[in-house]
């Protein structure tokens, strides 16, 4: 890694995207699991000890949750436990700096861990939710933090106000993206002058769709990613390499 990372450090951009690096560029960005898999989050699909036998499909949707909650809460749970005890790393730290330089930035996230919060990031658009909060399906009042953490394995997580069932806050297979922050999310895409889609296979619509009305719209798009994807052939620029190598590289290429 530390050969991979003096390779990086003398990165070459185009002149386009070195244009574009000043305080008055409108900037998007569209982050996936590969960036949270750098501080040592498994990927949605990654196979982990008790939970290999089940596919995802299985346990992420509003049926597999109404006929065994338990099941599905100690999966959730497990994903809550590697996430609490992982920190974010030099990619979301430059992305913290990338909001303070850039006068209009927006940051969405397929990412339900709350990494980029716990960075700094204060404008997040998390189009798939969050693992970080849960609510009741029937009154869709919000749980406390408190409450759930202090839930023993046997109980029940139910509603304090209500007593239907908790769920995580997270957009299960089946389900639409939150309406406000969807909304958010494209008018942004389609305003900006450059377009970042950073560790995500651009496999996973709608939200794989950001960086191609981007481009629809005007923008530089840009992809980094260790490898190629599905969209690398229709976007501008490629800069290959893990997002904790090359943003703290980008970062030094900003223009005031």
């Amino acid at each position: 890694m530390e050969r991979f990372c003096v390779r990086f450090a003398r990165m070459e951009i185009s002149p386009r995207l070195k244009s574009l690096l000043v305080p008055s560029t409108r900037v998007a960005v569209l982050t996936g699991a590969g960036v949270s898999q750098e501080s040592g989050v498994p990927t949605f699909r990654d196979k982990d000890g008790l939970w290999q036998k089940f596919r995802p499909e299985e346990l992420a949707n509003m049926g597999a949750f109404l006929k065994n909650p338990k099941l599905v809460w100690e999966w959730y749970e497990h994903r809550r436990q590697i996430v609490r005890d992982v920190k974010p790393n030099a990619g979301h730290d430059a992305l913290v700096t990338f909001e303070n330089f850039f006068k209009e930035f927006t940051l969405v996230t397929q990412n339900v861990d709350g990494l980029h919060q716990r960075a700094g990031s204060r404008h997040v658009l998390e189009v798939h939710g969050t693992l970080l909060r849960s609510s009741c399906v029937d009154c869709r009042e919000p749980a406390p933090s408190e409450y759930l953490e202090n839930l023993k394995e046997s109980d029940r997580a139910v509603c304090l106000d209500c007593g239907g069932l908790l769920r995580p806050d997270v957009v299960w297979f089946g389900e639409d993206l939150p309406g406000r922050i969807w909304d958010l999310s494209q008018t942004a895409a389609a305003n900006c002058d450059l377009f970042f889609t950073i560790g995500t296979s651009a496999a996973v619509y709608p939200a794989a769709g950001l960086p191609l009305l981007a481009k629809e719209t005007g923008a530089y798009v840009v992809e980094i990613n260790p490898q190629q994807t599905e969209i690398s052939r229709l976007i501008d620029e490629q800069l290959r390499g893990p997002s904790a190598v090359v943003l703290p590289a980008l970062l030094k290429e900003l223009r005031r």
